[in-house]
Order: structure tokens, then sequence, then C-alpha cells
């Protein structure tokens, strides 16, 4: 797969790059599945900029992934990529490879850690999952089958479900907003909504989606600016339709998520290095 930029969905681009793919349905709400072979052998190399998702990717091969971010460079057989502020790359020999993409509310309880212990990096699936994480890739490894891959994949989850912790409705509600007004909220009405005080709502939205408020809606509106962007809109008039205040505002907000120009991320071009 060639470098490029995308969010860190592989579905987006694989079948154009020579990756075929199979799609996994998910018995959970907020999860989707997708499993990936590198018909073409050309590899992996895709530079990835922050949706408001939580992505697990599972490597099936010999050899481990590159990623590499602001932190610096780590070799991983699985990854866990939370709500991170800023763009990554990740390449790799793997031939194949299984994607799991969960809504923050899910991810809370699925994950069995905080989102926060680990934003702004991409975390070892060994970190994450210990030893249930080797187990499930070991098994993965050990069939060739796609759906008995995402069968065992979607059981793994679902018996992790089972004794999972649940996002407080009141984080529910508020991310919920803030998804459904596509990042455009007044911060200070999000703790009136919820009837708990200011303090209160970023400790625990903090602790369970992994950013706080703020962070969060400035996430969600620059996903639809990103898309937006991709799509061919210009930076003047996504800036309009997205609720920044000028041209200026979308370009800070471009550049620290994604770490490059808007103009970059309409074009599809990584930055240098």
């Amino acid at each position: 797969m060639s470098s490029q930029e995308a969010g860190l969905d592989l579905a987006e681009h694989g079948s154009e790059d020579g990756w075929e793919i199979a799609h996994g349905t998910a018995s959970l709400d907020g999860v989707r599945m997708a499993g990936f072979r590198d018909s073409a052998a050309g590899g992996l190399d895709l530079y990835v900029v922050p949706q408001p998702v939580v992505v697990v990717v599972i490597g099936l091969g010999d050899q481990p992934f590159t990623v590499e971010n602001s932190g610096g460079s780590r070799p991983l057989n699985g990854f866990v990529a939370a709500l991170a502020p800023g763009p990554s790359r990740v390449r790799g020999d793997h031939g194949e490879c299984l994607e799991m993409r969960l809504s923050p509310r899910s991810a809370y309880g699925l994950l069995g850690v905080s989102p926060r212990e680990f934003a702004g990096s991409q975390a070892g699936l060994d970190e994450v999952w210990g030893r249930s994480g080797r187990q499930l890739r070991e098994k993965l490894s050990d069939t060739s089958s796609w759906q008995q891959r995402l069968a065992l994949t979607d059981e793994f989850l679902v018996r992790r479900a089972e004794r999972a912790p649940e996002v407080a409705p009141e984080v529910a509600a508020v991310w919920q907003h803030i998804v459904t007004r596509r990042g455009r909220v007044r911060i200070a009405d999000l703790a009136a909504s919820c009837g708990w005080s200011r303090k209160r709502l970023w400790s625990r939205f903090s602790d369970q989606i992994g950013l706080t408020p703020k962070r969060a809606a400035m996430l969600v509106r620059f996903d639809h600016a990103a898309r937006a962007l991709r799509s061919g809109v210009s930076p003047i008039d996504v800036a309009t339709a997205c609720g920044y205040v000028d041209q200026p505002h979308l370009h800070r907000d471009v550049l620290a998520f994604a770490g490059c120009t808007p103009g970059a991320v309409a074009r599809g071009v990584p930055p240098a290095g």
C-alpha cells in the first residue's frame, strides 16, 4: 500500500492499492471489523491522521509494523491508536492484518484501560490486552479463513464486553452531543447540559473518552473538515461550513491534527519526513 494521507481506516484505500478486504459484522454496537491481505505484495506505508474512533490493528505476519509519530519509532506486532492529537505513519511488510474500529463509548470498556493512558501515541497490543491479546493474535494467525478470523475476533470482543465497565450516561450524552453537532458546541454549556460541575465532567470525560470535551469537539470538527477537503471543497468554504472563525483558524487546527496544511490534506500529500 503506497504512502498517502488517510484516517487509520485501511479500508478507505485498500482495494485500490492491491489489498484484498474482508468486512465482518460485529455483534456489538460501535464496533467495525475488517481483514486485509496484501495481494500485490507491495507492503504497507500509510500516513494516518486522527479520527474520532479508537483503532486496533493486529498484524498477522512474522515482521512487526514500524509505527512512527512525534514520540519516535516503535516496532509493534499489533497496536491500539486512541484519539491521538497528531499524525503518525505505519509501515510494514505484513501480508495480512486485521483492523477493529471502536467508538470511544465502546472502547472504554473493551480496552480495559483508560484511553487517557496512551492518548497521543500508539500503544502496543500487549500493553493493552496482555496475554489475551497475544492468544487472539496466535489464533488469528493459525487460520487463513477470514470468516473464521472475524468470528474469533467478534467472540473475543463479546467476552470482554460481558465484564467491561460502561461509560457514564452523562459522558455518553456529552459525546453524542459533540458528534451530532459535528464539534460545533459551546464548551461552557456541556457541563450544564448533563447536570455536572465543569470539573467533574472534565475529569470523567477525559478518563473515559481519552480527551477533554474541548479537545474532543476540536477532533470531531477536524474530522469533518478533513473529509470535506479530501472531497474537493475549498479551504475557505470548509472553514465556513465547519464552524471555524476564518481560514487561518482552519489552518491552525489542520496543522495541529494532521501535521500539514489544508491544501496538503486535500491532495493527500503527507508532510516531509
